[in-house]
């Protein structure tokens, strides 16, 4: 069977809501992108660079009000313009100034697919620790109520609710389940939440209310007695509630036609604002959809209130005769009220007495409604798709998305408590209302001036907006700033919170209001504060080459850290697309590149100069040499190994052209090797830390102190292993495993020994430690006063895996103890205990360390295993109680990492060369690397932790071999570089590019924007250029001299129907420019581009790359689709001027009309260099003839429309899907020309994408349906019920949520060599193993990869184990969200004759939690698993003893995708797929351990 693993995440973002989710950090943004949920805090920055000026005290004269404002922005949880609060030049300063961005907090992955997030607030007097709740939804009708559990630091699932029972949606007229969208709805108020599914259902969820538990109503204190008082806090005393555990009441399912008999049809529906019981509007239609062509003003818009208690409801108004082009229905917040109906030529306002007021916004309204509309149709405005969102309510106004981006502003006039009109103002670009690139489909207000904008179509945005105001206005902004809040959600005018804070109101709403439009009248200005970015959809893929200008510079300092591979997709739509050029290492951009075959390590410092006595006086000194702050980096010590072993260093001095030895200093290189240097004594010593000495020096190398290491009262000399330094504190690990620590002085600037006063440091053997400065405060103790400032911790892990926390200069004792930390348990706390005999990791090196960029910073606790893999710890807090140690409140929670180290090569080793052992290279801190806070890891599997803001920390490799030595390097001539030398004796002083993304989905992604819709890719190995099939929207004209249609030449009309219309694009790849355009016919779509090889002589049988491109002419439905097969060359011609890129051209070698269908799908068949053409309903195998044309050879009949074609290259064996009648595999022959069908699937699977799947001797079809589903199918006509093939037998079907892979790639993979459980070298050649690479519309690439038997076995097994230990999010079960939909498959004939024997698909993305767990329940799973547990070696459950799963190409089996072969006729002979692809699938794809 096979392995499905998810390689990246998902990246199209489909729901948003914003909500107080995590105590203490105002409002959080919930973000849902398919099955991955992200909770985002919103951080404001300076977009102004003024922090060295506020350094250099230019801002210490500040006024009390100034710094008011300051400290207001500080806690601001409810947005970012508390500028607001007073001071109209501080508030335009700050507008200008400040940028919103995104934090990420929590991301979880979700086993279903989020069709809704709604925000649900707890109760006043609530014991948990946020503010809200979070209500999900689910495909299939289901509800999961998740909040924030502070103690654990992630969110906890309260309770799951399932409504796709049989009874509810069992009728045998009714469609199934999964065929309609399910809505999610939340009360304003939070009393109550609906679900709607199936039809017509209704589930109402209502939640507790501070008073529900008693009636008080008709309480009468004179019967029955005083009113009796709710005590909240004994409700949850002792885990018991006396009024009830759970926050909500027992949920029900309503008919809509119980609400009221006419509601057969729902439209949409929306809970509304400022009523005291639970109100929900309804728009619905009288008709069904198939029976209302012709009828006009056939919807209905209702408004039931709900009685929960009851379970019924009560009609308020209704509204007949609505247009019947209406799909929404948006609640609107007062002062406005009512509801908003949205269709795709109106907008109507339904207030609260049922008064309407609606305007047409294009010319076809006219003909569409007789509805009493206000003429706005010069605007032309298509509002199918568009999203509504308040801007600020107490103004009537409201942002108006469409669907291509652009931007509007919606206005309600407002008379007294109604509304008197609306209207519409597009926003122009300078306004920025073109920042939006693609349609959107979430918006999410956050604070009083920034919304979030999701989009599945390109990158979400966090865009911001400011008022241009004059000087009346600003003077009119002082008035009543305590009503500057009025453009929350009702639910926020609830609260009470803020009335404390700012004192009784005193002035009316009316007042309210007119002082609030003083001062937020003025026009609006948009900008993008911040972005998420997203590869969704990915609409094709192909692999290309890394090409630079031939005979360059860059070519030849690329040489061994570029991949000769890359993977390069068409994502995105509309001005959004663009194309993502994916790898999965680091490809450095290198500055220079020198032979250093010496360097063992290097070190850059940037130190002040000694300061003259003569320049010293009252005001210091004058020069900038004295002060390092922001400035280049100017020496480097480089810590050598000469070709006899001879141990040195030496000191270089940087210069914007490189660096050049240094000579005349009192700098030694015989003293011997460096083991660490830096700078201490706010940055006036450089230190040196030696084997056997620590050498401080000044600014100009001139030698200041010694400090041996020698033991005074033994005598004994340790010679240092490894060293941290944390200014002005130095912690030295010696090889006896004792410890140093030295503190330098801050006046006469000498290192002193620290006495160790605990006795714990002299007596315990130390494995591993360093010094960390906490400048973000997480490991500040409260209790005892101390700053950021002088926060300064050192970590120390014993030899039996004790994890010490000492807070400098307290030496006395540790403020933390954790001896569980070498049981790498999920969670580690002071308390944690591991269970007598379990076994314990094997941890080399740990550090703790900043990871972040320069928005956002936070320290991690990194392990480094004895095989290089990572294990990262996030630390985090809990309000400790008076009196409570520091130990009590601080926890380290394990962060995900499913990116293993590659396995060293084995070099031998000569016994008289000791120097050449391997040396232990210990992580590198890097502050500020292309912006990055980062850690490397060196050695043979050489990578950076790196992290963003809007991340998780992610381990990526860097390009090339190992790395013996690495530092930051930051001179003028490398802005934020670093310098590394590799194991082949090659240093490179390179930079990070800077146009590219790491974090976001573990792999280095760069977008190249396109500007036009992008419908395909191919790459042409030859010239190395990218061509691009295109299509843009233009106005459709009739054609004019048609000659049955006299009338259509006299067609004026200005609001036309757009259609698409084809090009095709030639893209440099050394520049990624346009080059070449190709414009097609108007109403012709390009729907394919390939490169193929083809035959262009019938006398020399000569072949050649060629680019075949497939369209369809589509003119209406009274015309015939037609299509069109070009053939391009893509030609030398003479460059432009300055452009050396521009010399090449597309040219049209053959083009052939297609008279009846589109070219849908085209690819190579046979091995005589012919084309297999998908058009219409047959499929044709073509050849190019010298003359031009096309001729046919041999034809398939087919059904629909076919939607992929496919050939296992060069055996002539071929797969078509077809839309709605399943696959169908066939064979072609050469001699005779025949196309034969082998065996066909079931003819009821709607098929979006096929593909081949070779497993050795066996041949796998793989077929995605549109349910989300992955079909394996398999020809046998040895089977019996195949009837000799005919019928493909069905092995099992897999689901994949919402990741339709509509796209797939068929690469050759490579097994792992040493395992004798996998294939041999022989059988390897005969039968190469592949991978199927798939990607989807929401922005996730996964692969498929067979699996040996009994690989697939133990990882069956394994899955089986892990899904029953481990806790699964929001209550959701990870088998069953693999299975068929329940609904799905009621209705589903299966795809062929049943084979599967109850096998399935192993899940990845379960076995990818392995690591989650702890070392002691991973050997205890691994041995349930049938797997080989090692006991030695700190207890691995691998040969190896890693404790790791998944192994490594030499090791135990991960994946490397070696070299695209067997397919010499497309130029890849011989190829290999550099830049270690294994990463890719975490190893999760391939099997495992030996037994």
């Amino acid at each position: 069977m096979q392995c499905y693993t998810e390689l990246t995440p998902p990246t199209a973002v489909t729901h948003s809501v914003t909500l107080q989710l995590v105590p203490g950090q105002g409002i959080n943004l919930a973000v849902a992108k398919a099955s991955l949920l992200q909770v985002f805090k919103t951080k404001v920055v300076s977009a102004e660079l003024d922090a060295s000026a506020t350094l250099n005290g230019a801002n210490t004269t500040k006024t009390a009000t100034a710094g008011r404002y300051d400290s207001r922005l500080v806690n601001d949880d409810d947005g970012f313009e508390a500028s607001f609060l007073g001071g109209d030049n501080i508030a335009a300063r700050a507008d200008r100034a400040n940028s919103a961005k995104l934090v990420l907090v929590a991301e979880v992955t979700l086993p279903g697919t989020i069709t809704g997030l709604a925000r649900i607030k707890k109760p006043s007097g609530s014991s948990s620790g946020g503010t809200d709740c979070l209500l999900l939804s689910f495909r299939d009708a289901r509800l999961s109520l998740v909040e924030w559990n502070v103690e654990r630091n992630t969110l906890e699932t309260v309770s799951i609710h399932y409504y796709e029972q049989e009874e509810l949606v069992g009728s045998p007229w009714v469609a199934p389940l999964h065929h309609y969208p399910t809505l999610l709805i939340a009360d304003p108020a939070s009393r109550c939440a609906a679900l709607k599914f199936s039809e017509r259902n209704l589930a109402i969820l209502p939640f507790k209310q501070p008073d529900e538990d008693m009636d008080m109503d008709n309480w009468d204190e004179e019967l029955d007695g005083p009113r009796p008082k709710k005590d909240l806090a004994g409700a949850t005393a002792n885990g018991a509630s006396t009024i009830e555990d759970t926050p909500y009441s027992p949920s029900f399912v309503l008919r809509l036609s119980k609400l009221e008999a006419s509601l057969l049809h729902p439209v949409h529906l929306a809970f509304l604002h400022e009523y005291r019981d639970p109100t929900i509007g309804v728009l619905s239609s009288t008709k069904t959809a198939s029976n209302s062509v012709g009828h006009k003003d056939h919807f209905t818009y209702m408004v039931f209130t709900l009685d929960l208690q009851q379970r019924a409801s009560t009609t308020i108004l209704a509204v007949n005769g609505l247009p019947q082009d209406l799909f929404r229905v948006v609640a609107l917040p007062a002062p406005v009220g009512g509801a908003l109906l949205v269709g795709a030529n109106e907008l109507i306002h339904i207030d609260q007495s049922g008064k309407s007021n609606g305007i047409a916004v294009n010319p076809l309204t006219k003909q569409t409604t007789s509805f009493s509309l206000v003429d706005q149709s010069d605007l032309d405005l298509r509002l199918e798709g568009c999203a509504i969102d308040v801007l600020a309510a107490e103004l009537g106004e409201f942002l108006l998305v469409l669907n291509d981006g652009r931007m509007g502003l919606l206005t309600f006039r407002i008379d007294g408590r109604t509304v008197s009109g609306l209207s519409i103002k597009m926003l122009g670009p300078e306004a920025g209302g073109n920042v939006i690139q693609s349609r959107v489909t979430t918006l999410s207000r956050i604070g009083r001036s920034t919304v979030f904008v999701g989009s599945e179509e390109g990158d979400s945005v966090l865009l911001g907006w400011s008022r241009r105001q004059g000087q009346a206005q600003k003077k009119k902004s002082r008035i009543q700033d305590v009503d500057l809040d009025l453009d929350l959600d009702d639910e926020d005018l609830e609260d009470d919170d803020d009335d404390d804070l700012y004192g009784e109101e005193s002035t009316s709403p009316e007042q309210a209001i007119s002082a609030a439009k003083a001062v937020k009248s003025g026009e609006l200005n948009f900008r993008i504060h911040d972005r998420l970015l997203s590869i969704a959809p990915i609409q094709k893929m192909t692999y290309g080459q890394s090409v630079t200008l031939p005979d360059s510079e860059e070519e030849r300092n690329s040489q061994g850290v570029r991949s000769d591979l890359q993977l390069v997709s068409a994502v995105g739509r509309g001005k959004a697309s663009a194309l993502a050029i994916m790898n999965l290492a680091i490809q450095p951009k290198i500055i220079g590149r020198f032979e250093f075959p010496e360097a063992r390590g290097f070190w850059t410092v940037c130190a002040k100069k000694p300061i003259p006595k003569t320049l010293v006086g009252d005001k210091g000194p004058m020069s900038n040499d004295y002060d390092t702050s922001g400035q280049h980096h100017k020496f480097m010590i480089v810590a050598k190994v000469d070709l006899d072993g001879y141990e040195t260093s030496d000191v270089y001095a940087l210069t914007a052209a490189g660096f050049e030895s240094l000579t005349g200093t009192e700098f030694e290189p015989a003293a011997g090797f460096t083991v660490e240097a830096g700078t201490m004594g706010k940055d006036s010593r450089i230190l040196q830390v030696l084997k056997s000495e620590v050498r401080c020096y000044d600014g100009d190398l001139g030698l200041s102190q010694i400090v041996p290491m020698q033991d005074e009262e033994t005598g004994a000399e340790p010679r240092v292993r490894t060293a941290s330094i944390a200014d002005p504190f130095l912690l030295l690990l010696r090889d006896d495993f004792s410890v140093f620590i030295a503190e330098m002085s801050p006046k006469l600037l000498e290192l002193e020994e620290m006495e160790k006063e605990d006795q714990i440091l002299i007596n315990t053997k130390w494995l591993t430690g360093c010094l960390y400065t906490d400048t973000n405060g997480v490991f500040a103790d409260e209790a005892a006063g101390k700053t950021a400032k002088d926060n300064i911790l050192m970590f120390l892990l014993s030899t039996s895996g004790v994890l010490y926390i000492y807070r400098l200069p307290d030496l006395t004792k540790p403020v933390y103890v954790a001896e569980g930390l070498s049981y790498i348990p999920p969670g580690l706390s002071a308390d944690y205990s591991a269970r007598k005999g379990t076994a314990k990791e094997s941890v080399a090196e740990i550090l703790v360390a900043d990871l972040g960029d320069t928005t956002h910073k936070s320290p991690y606790l990194i392990l480094r295993h004895a095989n290089d893999d990572l294990t990262l710890y996030q630390p985090y807090r809990l309000k400790a109680n008076a009196g409570e140690p520091f130990s009590k409140s601080l926890f380290f929670q394990k962060v995900p990492n499913s990116t293993f180290a590659k396995a060293p090569e084995e070099k031998p080793v000569d016994d008289d060369e000791p120097h050449n052992a391997q040396r232990f290279l210990p992580m590198r801190r890097c502050s500020n690397i292309s912006g990055y806070s980062t850690v490397f890891l060196p050695g043979s599997s050489p990578s950076f932790i790196l992290k963003t803001s809007k991340s998780s920390p992610r381990v990526l490799g860097l390009q090339g071999s190992g790395v013996q030595a690495m530092s930051s390097f930051h001179t003028e001539g490398c802005e934020h570089g670093f310098i590394y030398a590799d194991t082949n004796g090659i240093a490179r002083v390179t930079q990070i590019p800077t146009d590219s993304s790491y974090a976001e989905l573990g792999i280095s992604v760069k977008k190249i924007p396109v500007g036009v819709d992008t419908q395909s890719v191919a790459f042409h190995p030859p010239t190395q250029a990218y061509v691009v099939g295109c299509n843009e929207l233009e106005p459709f004209e009739l054609p004019k001299d048609d000659d049955y249609h006299k009338e259509w030449a006299r067609e004026n009309i200005t609001f036309k129907p757009m259609v698409d219309r084809g090009m095709l694009k030639l893209l440099s790849g050394i520049t990624w420019t346009v080059i070449d355009t190709v414009e097609m016919e108007p109403c012709e779509t390009v729907l394919c581009v390939e490169t193929l090889n083809l035959e262009v002589s019938e006398s020399t049988n000569e072949r050649k790359q060629l680019i075949a491109v497939g369209t369809a002419l589509t003119k209406g439905e009274d015309l015939p689709t037609r299509g069109r097969v070009y053939v391009f060359d893509i030609a030398d011609v003479i460059p432009e001027p300055g452009k050396p890129e521009t010399s090449k051209k597309l040219k049209l070698v053959a083009k052939e009309d297609i008279p009846r269908g589109a070219v849908t799908a085209l690819s190579e068949v046979g091995t005589q260099g012919l084309m297999l053409v998908a058009q219409g309903q047959k499929c044709m195998v073509r050849g190019l003839k010298e003359d031009g044309t096309l001729l046919p050879v041999a034809f398939m009949d087919m059904n629909c429309y076919v939607t992929s074609v496919k050939e296992l290259p060069g055996t002539g064996l071929c797969l078509m899907a077809d839309a709605f009648k399943g696959v169908w595999f066939t064979g072609y022959t050469e001699e005779p020309y025949k196309m034969m069908l082998f065996g066909k699937s079931s003819t009821r699977m709607e098929v979006l994408n096929a593909d081949f799947l070779p497993d050795g001797k066996e041949l796998y079809i793989v077929a995605s349906d549109a349910d989300g589903h992955l079909h394996i199918l398999q020809f046998d006509p040895e089977h019996p019920k195949s009837l000799q093939g005919h019928l493909l037998l069905h092995r099992t079907t897999f689901n994949t949520g919402a990741h339709h892979p509509t796209s797939s790639l068929l690469l050759p993979a490579a097994y792992p060599t040493s395992s004798p459980s996998y294939p041999s070298s022989t059988d390897e050649k005969e039968n190469p193993p592949h991978i199927l690479l798939l990607a989807s519309p929401t922005g996730l690439l996964a692969t498929l990869r067979p699996l040996q038997e009994n690989a697939y076995r133990r990882l069956s097994s394994l899955a089986v184990q892990l899904t029953n230990a481990l806790p699964h999010p929001a209550g959701l079960n990870p088998k069953g969200y693999r299975l068929p939909s329940p609904s799905a498959s009621a209705s589903m004939q299966l795809p062929g004759v049943d084979a599967g024997i109850g096998r399935n698909i192993v899940d990845g993305k379960v076995l990818e939690r392995f690591m989650e767990l702890g070392t002691g329940k991973r050997q205890e799973i691994a041995g349930r698993a049938g797997y080989m547990v090692s006991a030695t070696n700190g207890g691995g459950v691998n040969p190896t003893g890693s404790g790791k799963m998944m192994g490594t190409a030499a090791g135990n089996g991960s994946l490397s995708l070696m070299g695209l072969k067997g397919q010499e006729a497309g130029g890849w002979s011989g190829r290999r797929l550099e830049g270690s692809w294994e990463g890719f699938w975490g190893g999760v794809g391939w099997g495992i351990f030996e037994r």
